[in-house]
């Protein structure tokens, strides 16, 4: 069975548009003329090779992932094949995007693949995190209870990101405005107004000076170093997605002593959550450690864990590979000892993992709230030495004048 999507008319002469389930595209007219439908067009949402037909699947928003993996999970908790709640869910859903989206996992499913390699088609909807899970509760046979706690944090994670775009939206407005206003001064404002002090005799100082030649600068250049900008940023990002300079810069990421911190906790809460996500959900410890090493985000930190995971597997405790490891605070690898020691290394990791993202909300926290300081004291500086500039002329012109 493979997705389809059509456009039909129905009695009343009115365009409806929707996807349908047929094994081929004569089945899906045949489907929709039962329907008293008549197809105008019928299009699988998949490409013949099998992937996402780009012109169909659209990309998911968080909101929507949250509800379809809690109705997931639901579902595939209560018994039901992993098939049968794709298409449970694609039907009840009103958005074409995500019945088109699990209508195509269905068919995946159902040619033989897992659920975890049919969510590779989309790693853009489904991350590391979402796939890897996935895999490790395929694996170990608890996929219901792995997709109850993956329901629980897409849920969470979308209210972090909500709070954090919430909490820099003032500042990001406030820098856009400030730029803009800045510009326009520079642009039209500024220079009226030292063409009239200039035709008075009246010396310029060295602030008014310096800058008449910024605004004449970017009246100059303005364009030509905005197109720069743009180009050098696309032409980093196409860098930076080869594996080789990706490895490098996370490695510099990880070491430097200004980034440090904060990209060792924001790793560590994501390895120790989802291990902790997977061992409660009675994955075995080795197939948890592989799958919580791919969803390390930093590339030289997952690197590490891999090797961590390969001593667990040679027969080394835990604690000691993470220790060895030399990445992880030793908080989290004195609650692991002390986990492994007591037997309840699950309920520990919990502890483990909700004191790490504690930690990291609270770095988030303190870092976003100096943005907005920050924003208005780079702005107020500006704006200052721009008032500075225009009336230190005025002052120079009223002493000439006496």
């Amino acid at each position: 069975m493979a997705a389809f999507a059509y456009t039909a008319v129905d009695p009343a002469g009115k365009t409806v548009k929707g996807i349908t389930e047929a094994t081929n595209a004569a089945a899906a007219r045949h489907s929709l003329r039962a329907r008293q439908l008549s197809p105008v067009s019928v299009e699988p949402t998949t490409s013949k090779r099998g992937g996402p037909t780009a012109a169909r699947v659209k990309t998911v928003s968080i909101r929507a992932l949250t509800l379809v993996t809690r109705q997931l999970a639901t579902l595939i908790g209560s018994g039901i094949s992993v098939e049968q709640a794709l298409k449970t869910v694609a039907d009840q859903s009103d958005k074409p995007a995500i019945s088109t989206l699990l209508l195509n996992l269905r068919a995946a499913v159902l040619d033989g693949r897992s659920f975890a390699q049919a969510l590779g088609d989309y790693p853009q909807t489904f991350g590391d995190y979402y796939r890897a899970s996935v895999a490790a509760g395929e694996s170990s046979g608890q996929l219901g209870r792995v997709m109850d706690l993956l329901s629980f944090f897409v849920e969470t994670r979308a209210k972090n990101r909500q709070t954090v775009q919430l909490a820099l939206l003032y500042p990001a407005i406030l820098a856009v405005v400030s730029l803009a206003v800045i510009v326009a001064l520079l642009t039209f404002v500024v220079p009226d107004i030292v063409r009239v002090f200039t035709s008075r005799g009246a010396e310029l100082p060295f602030l008014t000076r310096a800058l008449i030649a910024v605004s004449d600068f970017i009246n100059a250049w303005g364009l030509v170093m905005l197109a720069a900008i743009v180009t050098a940023a696309f032409s980093v990002g196409a860098i930076l997605r080869r594996p080789a300079v990706r490895l490098r810069w996370h490695r510099f990421l990880a070491l430097a002593p200004v980034t440090r911190t904060f990209v060792l906790k924001a790793n560590a809460a994501q390895f120790a959550g989802t291990l902790s996500t997977l061992t409660v959900s009675q994955v075995p410890l080795t197939d948890a450690l592989e799958a919580a090493a791919q969803t390390v985000p930093n590339l030289y930190i997952r690197a590490r864990v891999q090797a961590a995971s390969a001593r667990v597997r040679e027969g080394t405790a835990l604690s000691r590979a993470l220790a060895e490891a030399e990445i992880f605070p030793p908080m989290l690898i004195a609650m692991v000892a002390s986990g492994e020691a007591g037997g309840v290394l699950g309920a520990t990791l919990t502890r483990a993992a909700d004191d790490q993202a504690r930690d990291l909300n609270a770095l988030v926290a303190a870092l976003v709230a100096l943005v907005e300081p920050a924003v208005l004291l780079l702005m107020g500086g500006i704006v200052m030495l721009l008032v500075l500039s225009i009336l230190l002329p005025i002052v120079n012109l009223n002493n000439l004048v006496n």
